[in-house]
C-alpha cells in the first residue's frame, strides 16, 4: 500500500490555520484546561470533529483535545499534520498491568504493541512493536529529568477494547514486561512513521489491573499531582 492509493485523503482547507511543528494532543479535557491556563492559549482555536485545536499564528505549539481512541486520534493527528504539525506528543492515562507500575507513576513509552484496528491500515506489521520518535523522546525524558520527575519507560500496550481487558491478556502482557495499557498510542506512533513525522507520548497511571482486579485511582491525589507535573512538563517542552 502506498500513501496515494487512498480514495479520500487529509487535505489543507482555506480556512484551516497554520500550525506550528509542534502539536500536543491531549485525551482529558481537564489536563486540555490546565494546559490553557498555563501556555496563555485559547483565544484562537478551531473546531475539528468533536475537539478543538487552539493555536498561535506566532508559533509555540499546538494544543488538540480531548482525544479518546486509536482511529479518532489518527483522524485528528492526520489533519495536524496537513496542517503543519511535524511533531506530535500525545498526552493520556494508562491502566497499570505491571506490579511495579502504581496509580500516579508517569510513563515515557518506549513503544506499543498493537492491538488496536487502525495501525493495520497504515503498513503496520501487527507482530512488531510499534516505536516513538527517538529524539522527540528522549526530549521529553529531559525535561522529566531536569524536573526531578521519577519515570518508567518501557513498552505500553494499546487496544481499541478497555471492556475486553482479560486476564489471559493481562498475564501475557506481564510476562512480556508490559508496563500499562491504553488505546493511542501504537497507531499514533505508525502514522507518524507512515507520514514521516516524529510522534512520542507520555502517560500517567490512573488505575491498576496488576492483580487482576481493577483498581481505579481516579479520584487519587498523586494521580492529581502527576498530571500537574506532565502539563508543566509539556509546556516546557513547547518552549524549547
Amino acid at each position: 500500500m502506498t500513501q496515494n492509493e487512498a480514495i479520500i485523503n487529509p487535505v489543507k482547507g482555506k480556512s484551516a490555520p497554520n500550525l506550528s511543528p509542534l502539536a500536543l494532543m491531549v485525551s482529558s479535557q481537564t489536563d486540555v484546561d490546565e494546559l490553557l491556563k498555563r501556555s496563555g492559549l485559547g483565544e484562537e482555536y478551531k473546531k475539528l470533529m468533536m475537539s478543538r485545536v487552539y493555536y498561535r499564528n506566532s508559533g509555540g505549539f499546538s494544543l488538540t483535545g480531548p482525544v479518546v481512541s486509536a482511529a479518532y486520534g489518527v483522524m485528528l493527528a492526520e489533519t495536524l499534520i496537513v496542517w503543519g504539525a511535524r511533531k506530535i506528543i500525545f498526552f493520556g492515562w494508562c491502566g497499570a498491568i505491571s506490579p511495579a507500575v502504581k496509580t500516579g507513576d508517569i510513563i515515557v513509552p518506549s513503544g506499543a504493541v498493537i492491538d488496536e484496528g487502525t495501525s493495520r491500515h497504515y503498513n503496520a506489521d501487527e507482530k512488531e512493536t510499534a516505536k516513538p520518535s527517538s529524539a522527540l523522546s528522549e526530549k521529553i525524558k529531559a525535561q522529566l529529568s531536569k524536573a526531578d520527575i521519577d519515570f518508567h519507560e518501557g513498552i505500553v500496550w494499546s487496544t481499541d477494547a478497555i471492556y475486553r481487558e482479560t486476564r489471559d491478556k493481562v498475564r501475557r502482557f506481564q510476562s512480556e514486561n508490559v508496563l500499562a495499557v491504553e488505546m493511542e498510542m501504537s497507531a499514533l506512533f505508525t502514522v507518524g512513521r507512515f507520514r514521516n513525522v516524529d510522534a512520542a507520548g507520555i502517560l500517567v497511571v490512573s488505575d491498576e489491573l496488576s492483580a487482576l482486579t481493577w483498581k481505579p485511582g481516579f479520584k487519587n491525589e498523586r494521580f492529581r499531582q502527576s498530571r500537574a507535573a506532565v502539563v508543566e512538563i509539556l509546556g516546557r517542552v513547547g518552549e524549547t
